[in-house]
């Protein structure tokens, strides 16, 4: 019977720990967005109408982007409903084709509708394979529209990589309630 307890306990002490360690983490990852949502509008102040119109948003604030001939890209990311944070996503890429160097970025993905939103939180959002996200610089939101209820965007932070497409990308969400 001892021993039963001492396992419980040590069992209860691993998920309260991990549990810590993932709210920890999901705290930097929600700084780093709200960082990551001034540099963009630094960058291109016309974001803002996107950021205050749309009906949600996805923002990856360290995408990690690398590959020669095959590539691949990873991140984590804060999913907003309306300006308000309600989950936490993740992407990874696998693709193969003409791409070399490394990069980071921030990726920030916006969705025209609460029904494209929703697509996304579902599990059921995908790219076409050439999708592209449009390079933020200052006037670029201003001439660029929705393209199947989205609009993403790609400020690069360091490095050179020779491919710009986002097509392929799985996406997790989890909510945080």
């Amino acid at each position: 019977m001892k021993n039963l307890k001492q396992f419980t306990f040590v069992i209860c002490m691993l998920i309260a720990f991990s549990a810590f360690s993932q709210t920890k983490k999901d705290k930097k990852i929600i700084s780093d967005a709200k960082d990551a949502k001034k540099e963009l509008l630094k960058a291109d102040p016309g974001l803002s109408n996107y950021f205050d119109k749309a009906a949600g948003y996805v923002l990856f604030p360290n995408v990690g982007k690398g590959g020669f001939i095959i590539g691949g890209a990873s991140g984590n990311g804060v999913v907003y409903e309306h300006g308000v944070a309600v989950g936490m996503a993740d992407l990874k890429k696998l693709d193969i084709g003409l791409q070399a160097g490394g990069q980071a970025i921030i990726q920030v993905m916006f969705f025209e509708t609460d029904v494209d939103l929703n697509r996304f939180k579902e599990g059921n959002f995908k790219f076409s394979a050439e999708a592209t996200a449009v390079a933020v610089e200052k006037g670029v939101a201003v001439s660029t529209g929705y393209n199947d209820g989205v609009a993403t965007f790609a400020l690069p932070k360091a490095g050179l990589m020779a491919s710009a497409s986002v097509g392929g990308q799985k996406f997790d969400y989890n909510a945080f309630y």
